[in-house]
Order: structure tokens, then sequence, then C-alpha cells
């Protein structure tokens, strides 16, 4: 069975032509026999009128075998298509033009008879056939009156079965014969040149079939030799069709690439995650078991500094955990922020504040330059604090001693911009697109002493692009680093979200 559409197309359209010849055919055979049975009905509509008029059928009110023989014989030599019938008021059959047996009737309906002889019917009528129980014919009447009283009905068939005889030659006629010849070709040329405008129409639908089934079975979208370009959401429905599939492979193609750089990432993550909690633990274990076996020969101070490492490690331990669950937590597929109208100003005082005994134990200068009458802004207090702890404290890890982290303050416009700026060693530019990665980490060599998890900055930028803020970072390697970002300002009157 044809699976294609163009085979389907191409079945319905020889099966709706075969029809259209077929019924053409039946509609020509049957409009040209009502037509002839019309014209020899309108041309011989008077015949037994004439023929009741020359009044030799009856006499002295009794049927005229003689002359009715007479009438019979003349007229079917003249016409032998027809058949002449005479007869009573009830339609009784009382003689005829024919040989015995050859009528099947007794009566005729009369219902018709009237009809015609009243005038008001459209041709042609069609009466009973003497000749056959079912069948019928074209005819003519008259009424037939004596002295005023009706003595019956002269009733001819106008297409015996003479005439059949002659339609069954004319339906097996050369000229018969070639009508339908010439229609069937012409069906048939109609039929090709549909076949030839399918095959163009559907030659597209083919074509873009052709490349879903290889982009299915797994062909890159590069390599598909369609040009979907080509196709436009403004033409017709195959256009339509190939324009919607070009931006489906589009779009499956940017979720195949974010799906494979998640797996990536996750990947990575594993990996970090199962290192930087692998470290402390092992640490802390051996630790631990010295302990355990060396207790007994351990002074007071050995044991001291093995618990210090110890809760050390411990600590480093927590801090990777909690870091991990707070970006697991801002990750979330609707995390909710509890914004709120606060003094940003005391704020970046307050964090400054917490970092002041580290700054002077690595001997780092803090500097704040806080600009005048710098309005209060909006956002959740909670988490920009943990922005500006991050930044304080990625800043302090990377500046050397006797350097300095500037904290800097403006009012712009409908903004409260913060500028976070150390003296460190900066950041090359292969390194910077990284920097906000989950545990990149730009100095290797430090990673074990400082206890950094390396997601202060994936939390930051998380926590910023959750307001709505962009972060930007300004660095040349041996120059130190800048970090900024904005806050709205806070409107009179608003009130937080929860």
């Amino acid at each position: 069975m044809a699976k294609s559409l163009y085979a389907k197309l191409a079945i319905v359209l020889l099966g709706l032509f075969f029809l259209i010849g077929l019924s053409f055919v039946v509609i020509s055979v049957y409009s040209t026999e009502k037509y002839q049975q019309e014209v020899n009905q309108k041309l011989n509509r008077e015949l037994a009128e004439l023929i009741v008029a020359e009044k030799i059928i009856l006499q002295e009110n009794r049927i005229n075998q003689g002359a009715l023989k007479e009438i019979f014989h003349m007229l079917m030599v003249i016409n032998p298509s027809i058949e002449i019938y005479l007869l009573d008021p009830e339609g009784g059959i009382l003689a005829f033009s024919a040989e015995p047996g050859k009528v099947k009737r007794r009566d005729i309906d009369l219902g018709p008879v009237r009809k015609l002889i009243s005038g008001q019917v459209t041709l042609p009528l069609l009466g009973d056939d003497p000749r056959d129980t079912e069948g019928k014919k074209v005819f003519t009447a008259a009424p037939i009156h004596f002295g005023g009283t009706l003595e019956g009905y002269l009733y001819v068939i106008l297409g015996g079965e003479t005439y059949d005889s002659i339609i069954e030659k004319i339906q097996g006629s050369y000229i018969l014969k070639l009508s339908i010849r010439v229609v069937a070709i012409s069906l048939l040329v109609a039929l090709i040149a549909g076949l030839v405008l399918f095959a163009l129409l559907t030659g597209r639908l083919k074509r873009l079939a052709g490349v879903m089934d290889r982009y299915k079975s797994g062909v890159p979208s590069g390599e598909l030799h369609l040009p979907l370009g080509t196709y436009s959401a403004a033409g017709d429905e195959i256009d339509r069709l190939g324009a919607t599939f070009q931006q489906m492979t589009e779009r499956i193609n940017q979720q195949v690439g974010k799906l494979q750089k998640s797996d990536a990432m996750r990947r990575e993550l594993v990996a970090n995650v199962s290192h930087d909690l692998r470290t402390p633990l092992a640490t802390l274990r051996g630790y631990i078991e010295t302990l355990l076996l060396k207790d007994e020969h351990m002074s007071s101070e050995e044991r001291r500094n093995y618990l210090k490492t110890a809760v050390s490690h411990c600590e480093r331990l927590g801090k990777l955990i909690d870091d991990l669950f707070e970006l697991a937590k801002l990750e979330a597929q609707d995390p909710v922020l509890h914004c709120e109208s606060f003094n940003i100003s005391e704020l970046v005082q307050d964090v400054v504040q917490k970092f002041a005994l580290t700054a002077q134990e690595r001997k780092i200068k803090i500097i704040t330059n806080i600009g005048k009458d710098i309005p209060f802004a909006r956002a959740d207090i909670a988490l920009i604090e943990r922005v500006l702890e991050n930044l304080i404290e990625n800043a302090l890890r990377h500046t050397g001693e006797e350097g300095s982290v500037s904290v800097v303050m403006n009012h712009e416009g409908e903004h409260v911009r913060v500028m976070m700026s150390d003296t460190g060693q900066g950041i090359s530019g292969k390194e910077l697109p990284r920097i906000f990665d989950r545990f990149y980490q730009l100095d290797k060599s430090r990673k074990g002493k400082s206890g950094h998890s390396g997601l202060g900055l994936a939390i930051t930028k998380k926590i910023l692009d959750l307001h709505d803020c962009q972060i930007d970072v300004e660095s040349k390697t041996g120059s130190g680093t800048t970090f900024s970002f904005h806050l709205p300002v806070s409107i009179p009157g608003s009130t937080p979200s929860i």
C-alpha cells in the first residue's frame, strides 16, 4: 500500500478522474436519451389528434376494425418505431398494432394521458408501456368522442421495441465510441498534468520530510543539505512548516548545548566537591588518629596544636558545606527575595568593621570612600551583606602585605553604585572570564592554607543576578582588580516584597 503523500494523492486523483469520466458517460447517455425523448414527443405530440380527427376509427359508435388495421399498417410502414393502442374510457386496451402475445398489459394508467391532453406538463412525459409490465415510454394520446360522449383514447407509443433496438445500435456506434475515447484521452491528459503538479507541490514537502528523518537519525543540522534558510514564515504551509522546523532545530541545539554544558559543570562540580571534601576530611582524620595513637606520649602543648589544626579543618569543611548549601538554595527554581529599604552606607561600614581585625593582621588597609547624601537602597539586605562580605574577603585574600582595599560608593541617578578595589596581582585576560565559575581559584598554591572554597564569587554573581543587577570586573596583571555593582534606589512609600 502506498505510504507517501504523493502516491496517496495520485491514487485519489486517479479515482476521482475515473468517477468523473464514468459520471460524464452516464450523464451523457442519460441526457441524450431524455433529449431524444423530449424531441420525439414534441414533434409527434399531435399525431394522435390527427388520427382521431379523420373520424374513421369509430363508425356508428363501433370500432371500424378495417380502418383501424389500415391505419396501423400505414403508420408502421411510415414509422416502425411507433405503436398504436385503442383504449376504452377506463384505460383498458381494446385494440393494438402488434402481433399476438406481444402486449403484456390489459390496461393503461390514464393519469399521464390526461396530463398530456390537458397540456400542463413538462416534457418528456412517460406513460405505461403495454409490452412491458414495468416499463415506461414516451407517448402521445388523444380522446375519442362520439356524439359528445367520451368513447376512449388513442394511445401512441413513440419509441417501441424497434426504437429500443435502434438505441442499442446507437450505443454501439462508432461516434459514441469515439466520444468515449476522446473523453478518456482528455481525462488521461488531465491526470498526467495533475500528477506533475502534485509532484511539484509535494517535492518541497518530501525534501523537508527527508531532512527531518536525517535529523531524527542523528545527523547534525549543519550537515543537512536542504537550504532551510529558504523557508519563510510568511509563505505557504510548507514554508511555515520548514521555518518552524528550522526554529525547532535551533532551539533543540541550544537546549542540547546547555544540557551538555550543564552536564560538564555537574561533573566538574562533583569532582571539585569530592576533592575539596576529601582533603579536609583526610587531614582531620589523620590528626585525630595521631591523637589516639600518641595521646599518652604527647605533651599538652602538642595535643593543643593537633586539636587546633583539627578544628581549623572542621571550620573549613563546615564553610564549604555552608557555601554549597547556600549556592544550591540560590539556584533553586524560585528563590524568594525579601526586598526592603535599608541604609546601604551603614551596611558597608558594618561589613568593613567585621574584616578590620583580619586586615590589620595581614597589614592591609581598608579605605572607605562613601559619597554624600547616599539614599536608601532597595534589595534583600541579608543577601547584599553576603555580597559585600564575599567581595571584601576576596580582595583581602589576593592583596599582599602593605597593600590596600578600597570601598567606594556613589549615587548615580536611580542607582547606588558600589566599587571594591584591591592592590593585588590582578587577573590575566585569559582567567578573567572564569572567575565566577564554581571552585575556580586563581592562586592554587594558597588553596590549602586559606580555607577558600572557590564558591564566593559564584554566590555573589548569583545573588546580584536575582536582583537583576550586573557585576562588572576590571583588572590588569600587576595592578589590582576592581569589582562594581549597582542597586536600585528605594522609592518612598514602597512596600517590601516577601
